[in-house]
């Protein structure tokens, strides 16, 4: 053959044998013994369950901070503060005890801050959750290091809380939060050794 169809016969040939060694194809179709040595591609059950796990508890994360942040919302048009102090006073607390105040101080933040910037932040931190949950859900490594950021940019914040508060939730969160950073590093290191 001469012509156009013999160069494109040639340059497929060529192209199926650089494909074919690249994955390790021998030339009568099986596999070379460098594929078989790869570790497979999917993480043991254990860890794409512990993910999969991961991802329920994100994703719960971002319907929590809708429903707050619809919350929120339909308290737009309230005196947030007087709220509060009903609340508080509800309880039979005081509002000079130490959460009461607590909870006021963030009422009145709230209230001074932009409802704008509040529903953007909101938003975009739903997004990222559910981004972050698809993500791991679906096995994608840029979901796997989105979350072990995230879940990393709190291990500070927490060490510093636990050593000024020593209590076992602080204790706890931080050791959850360990085993969750632990767990995504582990399948990335995997996904490079593959």
């Amino acid at each position: 053959m001469v012509g156009p169809v013999a160069d494109y016969i040639v340059i497929e040939s060529s192209i199926d044998s650089t494909i074919d060694s690249a994955i390790g194809r021998q030339q009568n179709g099986a596999p070379s013994a460098m594929l078989c040595a790869m570790p497979a591609a999917n993480p043991p059950h254990a860890l794409r369950t512990a993910l999969q796990g991961i991802a329920v508890f994100e994703a719960l994360k971002g319907v929590a901070a809708l429903l707050g942040l619809l919350g929120l919302l339909s308290l737009l048009h309230h005196d947030l503060h007087r709220l509060a102090l009903e609340l508080i006073g509800h309880f039979g607390l005081s509002p000079e005890a130490r959460y009461p105040a607590v909870l006021i101080n963030w009422v009145d933040r709230i209230n001074a801050s932009s409802i704008h910037t509040l529903v953007l932040l909101g938003s975009l931190y739903i997004a990222l959750r559910w981004l972050e949950a698809w993500g791991l859900w679906h096995d994608k490594a840029w979901g796997e290091w989105l979350g072990a950021l995230s879940a990393g940019l709190y291990i500070p914040l927490e060490i510093r809380h636990l050593l000024a508060h020593r209590h076992w939730q602080g204790a706890l969160v931080l050791l959850l939060n360990l085993a969750l950073v632990a767990v995504l590093l582990r399948r990335l290191y995997l996904r490079r050794k593959a």
